[in-house]
């Protein structure tokens, strides 16, 4: 008898489309599995990055009312170009009444200098009349020599009644009026003096007042240098070269000294902060080739070298730095900022990225 059974179905074959397909994603798992291995034992990489650059506040530093803005948002503007202007009218004022003021001060010099003038020939006067008050005493003092020399001849004479008793008071009269000429002569000598000393005096004030003038003189100069440079702040212009952003300021709007107006984001140099993790510091050093991809470009390939490393990780400049002392503590991978400068400065799209982009970085670590 026949064991074959016509009605039993025949045993399916394996498909072979199924064992291809599962080869395939197990070759192509593990090539790319490979691929990453071997290109992050080279390669640090990283999208938390972000593009800088150098941004200018424009600050108003005096208070004023605003007459007249220049600019408007995303404008170009060059180093030393009006940005804005404020209205000046009281500080001209203020200008104006320094400068008086000055004037003023320089009136009270000259007064106080041609009063010293005035003084010293006041003591060369007093001087010369002491001078002369004393040749008038040498010459008093011989005549009372002189008539005291006739007098006791006289004396003699009358009592021998050789001459008159009137010549004799004649002699007399004489001798006493040389004593009070020389005794007056003497008074005025003295008097000349004193005299000499009060314009001394009065020089030495009068020379002190010269001191005080040039002071004044000094901070009223000094005020009409501050008037001129607030006055000068009411021309407020461009302290570098780059794009202005959003202008809020309005004409006519009261502005505070130190008050910020808009900012200039300056395109002379940009560069890109890489935040790594402090796993991957290990193998990085300043120097290293870097690709940057922007993802405003992302085909392009950006290059670039690691430039420095922050001081600390991000989270020691935060507004409130962690505590790991306080509570319980739990591990947070920290990251640490990595300045990315880039070397080609003939890439024209370099100057098209602008502050605050994303970018994704990749660093050559490997020899």
């Amino acid at each position: 008898m026949s064991t074959n059974n016509p009605a039993a179905p025949a045993p399916q074959k394996k498909s072979k489309t199924f064992i291809i397909i599962l080869a395939v994603l197990v070759i192509g798992g593990l090539w790319f599995g490979l691929t990453k291995y071997f290109h992050g034992k080279k390669h640090e990489e990283t999208d938390d990055a972000q593009v800088e650059a150098n941004i200018s506040p424009v600050i108003s530093k005096i208070p004023g009312y605003v007459a007249k803005i220049f600019v408007k948002d995303n404008q170009y503007v060059k180093k030393g170009d009006t940005l804005v202007i404020i209205d000046d009218r009281d500080l001209k004022i203020v200008l104006e009444q320094a400068q008086a003021a000055l004037g003023t001060a320089q009136s009270n010099l000259n007064a106080a200098e041609a009063n010293s003038t005035a003084s010293r020939q006041n003591i060369n006067t007093t001087n010369a009349a002491v001078t002369t008050a004393n040749a008038q005493i040498e010459a008093a003092k011989v005549n009372v020599w002189r008539t005291g020399e006739d007098l006791k001849r006289y004396e003699n004479l009358v009592k021998d009644h050789s001459i008159t008793q009137q010549q004799y008071e004649q002699a007399l009269a004489a001798k006493q009026t040389a004593e009070r000429q020389l005794q007056v002569l003497v008074d005025q000598k003295n008097q000349a003096a004193t005299q000499t000393g009060v314009v001394t005096s009065q020089s030495t004030a009068t020379s002190q007042q010269i001191g005080v003038a040039s002071s004044v003189i000094k901070q009223r100069q000094v005020d009409v240098d501050n008037a001129k440079l607030n006055l000068s702040y009411t021309v407020i212009t461009a302290h570098e070269s780059g794009l202005v952003s959003k202008v809020p300021v309005q004409e006519g709007q009261y502005l505070q000294a130190g008050q910020s107006l808009f900012s200039i984001v300056m395109n002379n140099d940009k560069w890109v902060v890489a935040n790594f993790k402090e796993t991957q510091y290990n193998k990085m050093a300043e120097g290293q080739k870097v690709t940057v991809h922007a993802d405003a470009f992302p085909d392009h390939d950006f290059e670039a070298v690691v430039g420095s490393f922050a001081a600390a990780t991000g989270s020691r400049f935060a507004l409130l730095p962690p505590d790991n002392a306080s509570g319980n503590f739990v591990k947070v991978v920290q990251r640490l900022p990595v300045r990315i400068e880039f070397t080609n400065k003939s890439d024209s799209l370099v100057q098209r990225l602008r502050p605050g982009m994303n970018v994704f970085v990749d660093v050559h670590v490997g020899q």
